[in-house]
Formats: C-alpha cells, sequence, structure tokens
C-alpha cells in the first residue's frame, strides 16, 4: 500500500507539474501575443496620424498659397483699372481740347469769310452779324442782354434767371 500511494503521489505531481506548465506556456504566448499585435496596431495608427497631419498641412499650405496669390491677382486688376480709368480720363480731356480749338478755328475761318465778302464788295447784304472777339464766352442758347453787372453783360435766361459769364467762360446767377 505504501508503494500504491507513492506511485500515485508521483503520477498526481508530475502531472500537475506538467499541466501548469503547459498552461502558462499557452497563457504567456497569447497574452504576448495580444500585446505584441496591440503594440503594432498603435504604431499603425501613429503611422497614419502622421501621414494625415502631413497631408493636412500640405492642403492648407496650398490653401494659403492660393488665397495669396488670389489677392496679388485682384490688386493686380485693381491697379490695371485705375490705369485704364486714368488713361480714359485724359483721352476724353484731350477730345475737349480738340473741339475747342476746332470751334475757334471755325470762328475764325466764318469770320474771315465775312470779311472777304464784304471787301469784295458784293451787293448783298449780310444777315449773319460778326461776332466781337472778347474774353467772353458767348452763350449756348440765345438769351436776352438785360443789363449789366460790375462791368459784365447781364443775361435773362428763357425761365427768367439772371446770370453773366465769369472770367473762366463760366455762368454765375445773380440773385436778386
Amino acid at each position: 500500500m505504501k508503494k500504491l500511494f507513492l506511485i500515485c503521489f508521483v503520477f498526481v505531481l508530475s502531472g500537475n507539474f506538467y499541466a501548469q506548465e503547459t498552461t502558462t506556456k499557452t497563457t504567456k504566448s497569447k497574452t504576448e501575443t495580444k500585446t505584441k499585435k496591440a503594440k503594432s496596431d498603435a504604431d499603425k495608427a501613429a503611422a497614419d496620424a502622421k501621414k494625415e497631419s502631413a497631408k493636412a498641412k500640405k492642403t492648407s499650405d496650398k490653401a494659403k498659397s492660393d488665397a495669396d496669390k488670389a489677392t496679388a491677382d485682384s490688386k493686380k486688376e485693381t491697379a490695371k483699372s485705375k490705369k485704364a480709368k486714368s488713361d480714359a480720363d485724359k483721352a476724353a480731356s484731350d477730345a475737349k481740347k480738340e473741339s475747342t480749338k476746332a470751334k475757334k478755328s471755325a470762328d475764325k475761318a466764318t469770320d474771315a469769310s465775312t470779311k472777304a465778302q464784304n471787301a469784295v464788295g458784293t451787293s448783298k447784304k449780310s444777315t449773319t452779324k460778326t461776332v466781337k472777339e472778347t474774353t467772353e464766352k458767348a452763350p449756348k442758347v440765345a438769351d436776352k442782354v438785360t443789363g449789366e453787372y460790375n462791368g459784365k453783360k447781364v443775361y435773362t435766361g428763357p425761365k427768367g434767371g439772371k446770370y453773366y459769364i465769369n472770367s473762366n467762360g463760366n455762368k454765375t446767377y445773380i440773385q436778386d
């Protein structure tokens, strides 16, 4: 009986010993595998996050450069439009000067032709009036001359307004 008991005891101890060792190795292997897998997943996630961050930075840099480019283009367009307006104003001013010169030369030509007709001694009387050369501009509308104000002729317009032509050639209205 002692022998039987001793064999059973050795068998139990040896069986438990092997079983515990096998169980711990398997458990250890599984936890190590899970830990390694979790670590590799975390590394992948970190790498993906870095890539996404780099992409986002590139996109924001590109958007910023596009915005800067658009701002520069708009500034250039504004400068061009200002220059075009300035050129148009200058051309209009030049055209106005030219028309004034042409009008003056036409008046001189009319005066010269009237004088030539009078010099030739034609028997017809000229119905055109010769305009006195003065520093005042003649009014565009044939308004009536009704008096004098500070040495200038006073004109009365079609609606009854009284004015004279100042030294700049503009109408200056007189209050009653």
